[in-house]
């Protein structure tokens, strides 16, 4: 690009020079016009006193035209010349009279020499007559210039009264003579002409001062004009270079951040692979992504955003600052490392990297964690290409990411493998929305208090023609990755109402999760609509779960829709409750009518004090906003116990069945696949003489066991908790 721009400087360099000359040849030619004219002007002013006289004496020596034999006249000569040739001499009187006219007192030129010459007809009538072309003024050197001599013809040819021709050459320059022409005047015979010799020197000494400061005036005007037009054109060449290379920029740099864009990091990656193989070198790549930037730009707005990608890339050139950083996306950036390309240095630098986020971002007074995920790849001989390199590291990248992020991950061959598996996955995910493989079973939720089974949560299953069933946690994510997530919510949600339409207790409800994925503001409660009307199914029997990322992504559009939903008759509960930072936040924006404790907490319950008391805070809080609480992943029959002591609503988990048909859920009601000997808090006359379960329990659940046990049902005086 830098050869056009030369070419563009050359040219330009070249005009300005043109538009020089030009200025300096048009003030040059100026003021030769202008002596001329000023020269012609005072040579006029000399000679036109004397033109009457002249005219009088001229019009004396014509001669009559005859149309017999031509009678010769010689020439008349006014200077007396070494040897003549004339016709006989004029009268004295005539002679003396026209040397008195001539011999007249000139103000700044004198008189040289005069010839007297008879027009061609004359001539050709009587060749002995004086011609114009015997003048040897020019032979003689008394002319410079033939022009003059030309001009002087021309004039002698016009019958113009008195023409004055100054001595002048093509390129202007003057001699020291001029040339005057006297006409006759009007007459029917052929009258001669006088053509005088002058001295102009004198008058052009007199006219130099006035003559340079016009044309020093004219010069100032012009070199005004040069430059007028020259910052005229400076100004639009600047800006066409300034645009020119403002385009360049862009286009070789991201905008934001002022880093190389992947136009460039390809070219370089490009040149650095052939040097390479040239070379038997080594190339490193490492791909960086940030961790959850989507929630920070939805969280604290896109302006905070683009700043918190300014401070990222500031990081990575600290460093990187030997190595070439670029921003390849959103969030993505690239750093090419050619003279640091073994695997520990390279090692060393991703955890330098990582270590440097340890300091988080403060912006507008916020502070926002920084984390990023790593992928290493490197090229290790010169079969290596760019598109593989940088999908090697792409690979490594996603690894690191589903690794539990702000980690790094080096490429290894095992991971084309695992992205094979995902491709297969991905493409049999579209044949199975297709060809309908897939299911929904069933997990129950039951009462703490009377153990009343009160519904289902749907959950889908892929039923592999090939494979078997498929866990959700399997192909869920992909499909996330790749968009189908969407199609196969869609899928459930329909399918879970009309199923849940042909159950034969219509009083069960039936829950539905949708992901932040799969959740669209102004589309999903279209997609709810359609499915209850669709299935006929009551809306007081669908329930709608959601996660606190949903409620993190465009918040206001999000709560309208929910609000939308929840105006139709169905529930809406948030899950995973407490996994979040604002989850009471959220709570005080949309009133949910579920609250699930999810099931980190319900695992940790009589292990350790502090999830106790959360666990007890939940509870407490959905009994003071009148929502429902329920815990998922119940196993054990001390979870359920602590969890009626702590006053849980609901339950569900592998202790009270895990995902099957309905039919079977309801063929083993009111039985607990876990515990079918029953307790204080399972209110099946069952096992009245079981053992008491020693279970350990919090002094905070532990009073609320005591308070449950010291009013037993008659169902339920064979339970009791010790603690």
């Amino acid at each position: 690009m830098a050869l056009p721009l030369v070419r563009s400087n050359i040219v330009i360099f070249f005009i300005s020079m043109t538009l020089v000359l030009i200025l300096a040849l048009g003030v040059y030619v100026s003021n030769r016009l202008l002596t001329h004219w000023l020269l012609v002007g005072a040579l006029e002013q000399d000679y036109v006193h004397q033109q009457a006289g002249i005219q009088d004496i001229l019009n004396s020596y014509a001669i009559p035209k005859v149309n017999g034999p031509e009678s010769t006249l010689q020439g008349l000569r006014l200077t007396l010349p070494l040897t003549s040739n004339a016709a006989p001499a004029v009268s004295p009187e005539m002679m003396v009279k026209l040397h008195a006219v001539l011999k007249h007192k000139y103000a700044d030129s004198m008189i040289l020499d005069t010839e007297v010459v008879f027009p061609v007809t004359a001539v050709e009538q009587d060749s002995s007559l004086p011609a114009f072309a015997e003048i040897d003024w020019l032979s003689t050197n008394k002319i410079s210039s033939v022009r003059a001599l030309n001009h002087a013809w021309a004039a002698f040819n016009s019958k113009k009264p008195l023409s004055v021709i100054p001595d002048m050459t093509w390129f202007g320059a003057f001699g020291t003579t001029a040339v005057v022409v006297y006409n006759p005047g009007p007459s029917e015979a052929f009258a001669p002409s006088a053509v005088l010799l002058v001295t102009q020197s004198e008058i052009l000494e007199s006219l130099s001062g006035l003559i340079w400061s016009i044309s020093a005036s004219i010069s100032v005007l012009c070199l005004i004009s040069f430059a007028f037009a020259a910052i005229l054109l400076w100004m639009r060449f600047y800006d066409q270079v300034r645009t020119n290379s403002n385009i360049q920029y862009l286009a070789h740099h991201d905008t934001l951040t002022g880093l190389p864009n992947r136009a460039v990091f390809n070219a370089r990656l490009a040149g650095a692979l052939r040097h390479a193989q040239a070379k038997a070198s080594n190339v490193g790549v490492m791909l960086i992504d940030v961790d959850k930037f989507k929630e920070i730009n939805d969280t604290h707005g896109h302006g905070i955003g683009d700043v918190f990608l300014q401070i990222v890339g500031e990081r990575l050139q600290t460093v990187f600052h030997k190595h070439l950083v670029a921003r390849l996306s959103g969030d993505e950036f690239a750093v090419l490392l050619t003279s640091v390309s073994d695997p520990a240095r390279m090692t060393r630098l991703a955890a330098d990297m990582i270590a440097a986020t340890t300091s988080p971002c403060i912006i507008d007074g916020r502070e926002i964690k920084l984390s990023l995920s790593i992928g290493l790849a490197r090229a290790t001989d010169g079969s290596w290409r760019v598109s593989r390199l940088l999908h090697c590291a792409d690979l490594a990248l996603y690894n690191a990411k589903h690794s539990g992020r702000s980690t790094f991950s080096w490429y290894t061959p095992g991971l084309d493998a695992e992205a094979q598996k995902r491709k297969e996955v991905e493409n049999g995910l579209v044949k199975a929305l297709k060809l309908d493989q897939f299911k929904l079973v069933y997990q129950p939720q039951y009462t703490l208090r009377d153990g009343a089974l009160r519904g289902y949560e749907a959950l889908v299953r892929w039923e592999h023609p090939a494979k078997g069933e498929i866990r959700p946690d399997l192909f869920i994510p992909i499909a996330e990755d790749c968009g189908l997530i969407d199609d196969i919510g869609t899928w459930v949600l329909n399918n879970a109402c009309r199923e849940a339409m042909l159950w034969e207790d219509q009083s069960r409800c039936v829950a539905v999760n949708v992901s932040a994925a799969q959740f669209v503001a102004g589309e999903t409660q279209k997609r709810v609509a359609q499915a209850l009307q669709n299935s006929g199914l009551d809306p007081s029997r669908l329930e709608i779960e959601i996660t606190e990322s949903l409620l993190i992504s465009n918040t206001d559009a999000v709560i309208e829709t929910l609000r939308q939903i929840h105006d139709m008759g169905v529930s809406i509960a948030m899950d995973d409750f407490g996994t979040g930072y604002s989850s009471l936040s959220y709570l005080s924006l949309f009133p949910f009518d579920k609250i699930k404790i999810d099931q980190t907490f319900v695992q940790n319950l009589g292990k350790d004090s502090g999830t106790d008391a959360i666990v007890t805070s939940i509870v407490g809080l959905g009994r003071s906003l009148n929502v429902t609480i329920t815990a998922e992943g119940v196993e054990t029959e001390e979870q359920a116990i602590l969890l009626s002591a702590a006053g849980c609503d609901l339950v569900q988990g592998y202790m009270f069945g895990k995902p099957d048909k309905v039919e079977r859920h309801e063929a083993a009601y009111p039985v607990f696949p876990q515990n079918t000997s029953g307790g204080f808090w399972f209110p099946q006359k069952r096992g009245q003489g079981t053992q008491k379960p020693k279970i350990k329990l919090s002094p905070k659940l532990a009073q609320f066991a005591t308070l449950a046990s010291a009013q037993p049902s008659s169902d339920e005086k064979a339970g009791s908790v010790t603690s």
